[in-house]
């Protein structure tokens, strides 16, 4: 069972609980385990069935139904303020799960506050952090660095079938989820502007740039950025900086949720594999713990760059850099530990023999590197 299983059960017993991640990552699949284990008495209903969907406006379920769970509910124009009177009134009645393949945290749709009566959890592709039983670890870098991590295509471990996969799912947000949910005309345009991003996987974006190729606006770029980020096809990894002011203005580099996606090289694909792992992580500790954590980049006008700086309350936890081969430690990642002083300082090596320490910084491979960080379901 997925990472986040035994932690919505606890949560369920509190609150609401909503989970939201991208469109076939798992989060139907949880859900009608949680009921079919936990709640066998409880209902299901998708906002996308016509039949639930009336279901949902009348409220057809039973005092005796012990889970209520809505899938893609974000998807009715007023759900915030319908999900906030259920709760209100039938939260003691029924534990209520929320699924959805948009940032059910930012969604704008509804007006009234949901503030305190809810947790959040984000559930991620498999990694190498979670790797399913009967799939050995070398096996799974191997899955996750030629067909990505979402369940279907990782499961099934052939590339001709990803590729299928891949292209109708990219289809269905882009024609489906995106033409529910935003106001965008040129949805041909935006899949190009997709395809853009794909090959620019770890380089700094200047959408500038990217909109004077594709002959739009620099506003329209930006706010199609965001709209795949609502989608949870793509996150933003800006630069640190002392002054957040200053790292809105600096180019951010864009990564995608699903490692597939990348059109790149070996390399690029296997740090866009890396800042996956890491984010999976971070929001794990924001959703559970509450810390707030941040995945950033490091940059200077001299152009010494490190991949990846993992913030936790502000303060810097670990710098990392990634490399295919090793070919020694990166002198940008030397400088930067010498200077900021972080608790670590990592260099993940794609095929590393052995990992060593030097000076102070950590080489390392994937598979010793993310490992056991999540509780096993």
């Amino acid at each position: 069972m997925r990472y986040l299983y035994p932690y919505l059960l606890e949560d369920l017993r509190k609150k609401m609980v909503f989970v939201g991640g991208p469109r076939q990552v798992g989060k139907t699949t949880v859900a009608k385990a949680i009921l079919e284990r936990e709640f066998p008495l409880g209902r299901y209903f998708n906002w996308d069935y016509d039949e639930d969907r009336q279901d949902i406006l009348k409220k057809r379920w039973r005092d005796e139904d012990t889970l209520l769970v809505f899938d893609e509910l974000h998807k009715f124009p007023r759900w915030k303020s319908w999900i906030k009177g259920i709760c209100d009134v039938s939260h003691d009645l029924h534990p209520i799960l929320v699924t959805g393949s948009a940032r059910l945290d930012v969604y704008r749709q509804g007006g009234d506050s949901l503030m305190g009566r809810y947790h959040y959890w984000r559930l991620h592709p498999f990694t190498l952090d979670e790797v399913p039983a009967g799939i050995s670890p070398k096996e799974a870098f191997r899955r996750l660095m030629m067909v990505g991590g979402f369940p279907e295509p990782f499961l099934d471990g052939e590339e001709r079938a990803a590729r299928r996969w891949r292209h109708e799912r990219f289809d269905r947000v882009l024609r489906e989820d995106v033409r529910d949910l935003e106001s965008i005309r040129n949805i041909q345009l935006l899949g190009i502007f997709l395809d853009a991003l794909r090959q620019r996987v770890g380089g700094l974006i200047t959408l500038s740039n990217l909109a004077a190729d594709l002959q739009i606006s620099p506003k329209t770029a930006q706010s199609w950025l965001e709209v795949l980020e609502r989608m949870y096809l793509v996150f933003i990894v800006r630069p640190f900086t002392r002054s957040l002011p200053r790292a809105v203005q600096k180019p951010p580099k864009v990564y995608f949720f699903d490692n597939g996606d990348v059109l790149e090289g070996e390399g690029a694909r296997f740090e866009n594999l890396v800042a996956t792992s890491l984010l999976k992580r971070i929001h794990f500790l924001e959703d559970r713990d509450g810390y707030r954590c941040e995945l950033r980049y490091l940059r200077d006008k001299e152009g010494r760059e490190v991949d990846f700086v993992v913030l936790k309350e502000g303060v810097i936890e670990e710098i990392i850099e990634t490399k295919i081969s090793d070919e020694g430690i990166s002198r940008s990642l030397t400088y930067y530990a010498t200077r900021l002083k972080p608790r670590k300082a990592t260099q993940i090596v794609a095929y590393l023999k052995h990992p060593y320490d030097h000076n102070g910084i950590r080489v390392t491979d994937p598979l010793s590197y993310f490992q056991g960080f999540f509780s096993p379901a």
